[in-house]
């Protein structure tokens, strides 16, 4: 059993010169949402929590965003395990087309009914004053709302840099913006250096720029760098009618799934919500940190998706199981580790926001109880990706998206309306809940059901 579940000396090499540049941007990337929320939360309670719930809605969008590339991505890791570059240009294509529609749309309900989306997280507890947070919150999603279409953009072709194994360029471009972030939420949220002082209003600026100047590099290093299939990518926008419908069969599920989970996992935070604004602004300081820290199971679960892929692309089916069996074990011993380190980090990290002692005593609870699971949560999310590498999208959706509005939402709704249980327990109850789909991922992924190749239809040769 040991030997199927550990790799050798190669096997790893390959997996960390995938992983390890997606884990820094990650990190680093997380490090410095991680130093911005410290930095508005100097500022206060209301201005910390009204960031926090705007950034949920957007992390609806950016989920969303990574679910419309990820469909088309599945055809685009497999047409590279093959060799076919004229396959990757329609890939990019069609990820541009869905990147702008699912943009645009999200403008316009954040545009319409900004009030209502923000709403929907303020309670009165006493811990902070709702009309005040509202208006903060409005004052960074007016802002935010410009970088919407940079980040869409560089995620399409982020995405599939990833999936033909290129991870160093993004890691580089997300580096730098983030530095360029870090200075200016210095500069501008605290009027440091002459600079004027604008609170929320400059962090989000400081993220809006950073994301144009990632966007600038990723595109500028693409169409000028060694990558064959973005030259002449736009000398039509032809993608062949085969490929069209097997993306939409293939991804429509992923992209449904991504944007139900996401929207589950904030109607999850809404339940929670109800307990008190003070509920809302742990779960911010409590995400922040386990955000960090999670960049290695996520990291692992993208490496999966590309090595993976490639196999199935290539037509080595068995290879591929076993890759992903070992791929897997890895990314939960890793996380048994990083979970022990949240858990350390807890109560230093909650000491340093300027809040009430209530709010950070409760925050480094939940940091804790993540800390727990987060081996079972690398167990998940490296299950989720194996299943979505051979296209098995519909199943993806029922395990991850399908579990989550039958199983989780509905407990935690009735737990948080029908009893007077105290958020603790709630909270370490519903999220103990996705031990099951542990189960359930492990019992998928050792049937092999996704052990496929999905681009053995041959292509049109017009580019």
């Amino acid at each position: 059993m040991f030997k199927n579940l550990i790799g050798d000396k190669k096997f790893y090499g390959m997996v960390l010169k995938i992983a390890i540049p997606i884990i820094i941007q990650m990190a680093i990337t997380n490090f410095v949402g991680l130093l911005d929320n410290i930095m508005v939360g100097q500022v206060g309670t209301e201005q910390m929590t009204g960031v926090a719930v705007v950034n949920q809605l957007l992390f609806v969008f950016n989920i969303c965003i990574f679910g419309g590339v990820s469909g088309a991505g599945i055809f685009g890791a497999q047409f590279y395990g093959s060799g076919n570059e004229d396959g990757l240009r329609y890939v990019l294509r069609f990820k541009m087309i869905i990147c702008v529609a699912i943009t645009l749309i999200a403008l316009a309900l954040l545009l319409l009914f900004p009030d209502f989306l923000i709403k929907l997280f303020l309670t009165d507890s006493g811990e902070g004053d709702v009309a005040t947070t509202l208006m903060y919150g409005k004052q960074y999603l007016t802002v935010m709302l410009w970088g919407l279409a940079p980040f869409s953009i560089k995620e399409a072709y982020a995405s599939s840099l990833k999936e033909t194994e290129e991870t160093v360029l993004p890691m580089k471009a997300g580096t730098i913006a983030v530095a360029v972030n870090l200075v200016l939420n210095a500069l501008l949220i605290f009027g440091l250096l002459g600079f004027p002082k604008l609170g929320v209003v400059g962090a989000a600026l400081a993220t809006v720029i950073s994301r144009y100047i990632e966007f600038a590099i990723v595109i500028i290093s693409c169409h000028r760098g060694k990558r064959a299939f973005f030259k002449g990518v736009y000398k039509s926008m032809y993608i062949p009618k085969w490929l069209i419908k097997q993306i939409i069969y293939k991804g429509a599920p992923l992209l449904l799934n991504e944007t139900m989970w996401s929207a589950g996992i904030v109607a999850m935070n809404q339940c929670y919500s109800q307990r008190g604004l003070g509920v809302v602004a742990a779960i911010n300081i409590t995400s922040t940190i386990a955000n960090l820290f999670n960049v290695v199971y996520l990291s692992m679960g993208s490496s999966i998706s590309v090595i993976v892929g490639k196999e199935l692309g290539a037509g080595r089916l068995k290879e591929a199981k076993s890759t992903a069996t070992k791929m897997i074990a890895f990314s939960v011993m890793c996380c048994m580790l990083t979970g022990g380190l949240m858990a350390l980090c807890s109560s230093g990290f909650a000491g340093i926001y300027k809040t009430s002692d209530s709010i950070k005593e409760l925050a480094v609870i939940f940091i804790c109880i993540c800390a727990v699971l987060t081996p079972f949560d690398a167990l998940n999310n490296a299950a989720y990706f194996t299943l979505r590498s051979g296209g098995k999208t519909f199943i993806t959706f029922l395990f991850d998206s399908v579990f989550l509005w039958v199983i989780s939402i509905p407990v935690a709704t009735v737990l948080v309306n029908f009893t007077d249980w105290n958020i603790i327990p709630l909270y370490a109850f519903c999220q103990s809940l996705n031990l099951i789909k542990s189960v359930i991922g492990v019992i998928l992924v050792k049937k092999g059901i996704w052990i496929q190749n999905v681009v053995a239809e041959k292509s049109s040769t017009k580019a």
